[in-house]
């Protein structure tokens, strides 16, 4: 396991020749944007690549358009984005989470080192800012095909740039990115402000839901199964409903719990400095930013409740927030 440079990792994938990239599972937009952006790139140079990604928003679907593996060649090398862990390594096609990925491009400074060699910068916003500089490197000439891409990437994992993470380097690759002719508003449009009348439904269920801890620090939503029953509405839809209960005034920890099947959840954590959710997540064997962090639980909804609970209070200590 290996740690490697921008110029080496560029050089490992201008070696390489069927090329299978995955990203994390129930991937958001810097995840389908980075693996989408790269494998742009890698086929703008005479390779063949794919991707292969499950459970996409419905928003960037149209990104895969063309390069969604479909078995056309044998993949002879498995390239990841924006993966932290191999826990949670989409992996598909005939290819389980044990499979030996070959190169990861990633910007969690929590990433595990579970790839051959990982090419890790932990100074951009997203991984599709990691895939632009790389791509650069590689000599690819940026399409608007690819430019959507990546701004979709950086303008999810920046929250439209308002988070945090949104650096002057960040603000110029973006700029770059408009220079290929994109049409940035209307992308943001889509992205941010467009919302179905069913998540409509289930984000009214979610804040009906909330619950606040610790003297109103800690926030807390769920979404079970039967609120997706009854509203109707996708998984792939709820990103959005992360950052709600941060945005309460005097809230340090948000936390939006989701019931993906019986007895077990997926648990996202937003916070407000000095509250660390990447610490919140990482003793629930997950992990992420500082700001944004996420981890699963398997059990019932009273424990997980519970787990999470916990370790907030422990975070909110630490930070001398309690």
């Amino acid at each position: 396991m290996m740690r490697i440079t921008k110029e080496e990792a560029a050089s490992m994938l201008l070696s390489m020749d069927n090329i299978l990239i995955f990203a994390h599972e129930n991937p958001d937009g810097d995840a389908v944007g980075s693996a989408c952006a790269l494998c742009h790139g890698l086929i703008s140079l005479g390779k063949k690549a794919a991707v292969w990604l499950d459970g996409i928003p419905a928003n960037d679907v149209h990104l895969t358009k063309g390069i969604m593996f479909d078995n056309s060649f044998t993949p002879e090398h498995i390239v990841s984005t924006d993966t932290a862990d191999k826990r949670i390594l989409g992996a598909g096609c005939g290819f389980d989470k044990s499979v030996s990925v070959e190169l990861v491009i990633d910007h969690h400074f929590t990433n595990t080192m579970y790839a051959e060699n990982t090419y890790l910068d932990e100074e951009s916003a997203a991984a599709g800012e990691v895939v632009y500089d790389l791509l650069l490197e590689m000599g690819v000439t940026i399409t608007k095909e690819m430019a959507e891409c990546m701004y979709i990437a950086i303008s999810t994992d920046t929250g439209c740039f308002r988070f945090g993470n949104t650096k002057a380097r960040t603000l110029r690759t973006a700029a770059a990115l408009l220079d290929c002719g994109i049409d940035a508003g209307e992308i943001n449009r889509i992205q941010f402000e467009t919302k179905t009348k069913e998540y409509v439904a289930l984000e009214k269920m979610a804040m009906n839901s909330l619950k606040t801890y610790f003297d109103g620090k800690c926030a807390v939503i769920m979404l079970t199964l039967d609120m997706f029953r009854e509203s109707g509405a996708l998984e792939s839809e709820t990103q959005a409903l992360s950052s709600l209960p941060r945005q309460i005034e005097g809230v340090y920890v948000g936390v939006t719990m989701k019931e993906k099947e019986e007895g077990f959840f997926r648990i996202s954590v937003r916070t407000n400095a000095p509250a660390d959710a990447s610490e919140i997540a990482s003793h629930l064997s997950g992990g992420g930013h500082p700001m944004a962090a996420g981890c699963a639980f398997v059990g019932n909804k009273d424990d997980a409740l519970r787990a999470v609970l916990e370790h907030t209070e422990n975070q909110l200590k630490k930070a001398g927030l309690l």
